[in-house]
């Protein structure tokens, strides 16, 4: 799908103010909404300058689709459009909607807004009638956070900085950083929330404020990756360690090392079990390798008549089950 240039739609520039793109809106409005138009394409026109008002006019979705912007400005989208929003680019921002709010309903505007906007809709405000008339918790805000795997193994506490957006005095966005210290839990898992109580929006009439939810992102590791609760590593072996089996060591992710013993005849792809050395809980996960057969290069003259002396005496076609 294409990129959408919401700013364009509207005719507005970048910078421009909330009184300017609601000033824009009613102009457009006028011209196209179906009711008055004679275009013939007032219908879809409308959608679109709809679509740009609501995300342009919402302090939140605004900031998180000028960072989306910013990503394809810097060559992120080589043909200028793309099928999702790419990895993290919602990371370190805060959200006005708690983990536990459903999808919005989005069947009105595009396939790139719903593709972005999906899971984010429905930012409204507080009721209607002067603030000072009503009561109201205040707002859950969601945000996404990377730590190391490190950090999930053995828990830890760290700081994090998190954007958000306000709105100043001459009504124009501008981005503010906080900068929180958070506890992580030993056996956290990429998906599950921290929840900070009293992080999100101040409350009103002298209800509380709300709360702070914290999505979890594991970074990549250079040996591990995650499945639930279990690690998965690759673990090379010899083909001389695969056929006549042998004792190896291997790095545990929580620290240290272990012995494992390779089975005779194994084969690439088969998978071990060192147990309870994956993520830390009540039940704990497992570390499992997936064994793979590294080759030594036959990069010189003796290696390369071993090789020769072993396709002697040992013949073996491996593609026999494909009938050649």
């Amino acid at each position: 799908m294409d990129f959408k240039d919401y700013y364009s739609a509207l005719g507005v520039a970048r910078d421009a103010s909330d009184d300017d793109i609601r000033k824009a809106y009613r102009k457009l409005a006028r011209k196209y909404h179906p009711d008055v138009s004679k275009e013939a394409d007032a219908d879809a026109k409308m959608r679109d300058i709809n679509e740009a008002r609501d995300v342009l006019q919402d302090k939140e979705k605004r900031a998180a689709y000028d960072q989306l912007a910013d990503h394809v400005a810097r060559g992120g989208s080589p043909d200028g459009g793309f099928r999702q929003p790419p990895p993290g680019w919602d990371q370190g921002f805060e959200f006005k909607r708690g983990p536990s709010a459903g999808p919005a309903d989005h069947a009105d505007f595009s396939e790139f807004f719903s593709s972005i906007f999906g899971n984010r809709g429905g930012m409204g405000g507080a009721p209607g009638g002067p603030r000072a008339a009503y009561r109201e918790r205040g707002e859950d805000h969601h945000a996404a956070i990377e730590i190391a795997l490190e950090d999930a193994l053995h828990g830890a506490e760290r700081q994090i900085s998190l954007r958000a957006q306000e709105i100043d005095e001459h009504g124009r966005p501008r981005l503010v950083e906080r900068t929180l210290d958070v506890k992580i839990p030993a056996g956290v898992r990429p998906g599950q929330y921290i929840r900070l109580a009293g992080q999100g929006l101040p409350g009103h009439g002298g209800e509380p404020a709300g709360d702070l939810y914290l999505e979890v992102r594991i970074a990549p590791h250079k040996l591990y990756r995650i499945e639930g609760h279990d690690l998965y590593m690759t673990l090379p072996v010899t083909p001389t360690e695969a056929a006549l089996g042998a004792h190896v060591t291997v790095p545990t992710p929580a620290g240290g090392q272990v012995d494992v013993t390779i089975p005779k005849g194994a084969r690439g792809g088969m998978k071990l079990r060192i147990k309870e050395r994956g993520l830390p809980g009540k039940t704990p996960g497992h570390l499992y390798l997936l064994l793979e057969i590294a080759l030594p290069p036959a990069d010189s003259d003796a290696l390369r008549d071993a090789y020769e002396q072993l396709a002697k005496a040992a013949p073996f076609n491996p593609r026999q089950h494909l009938g050649a």
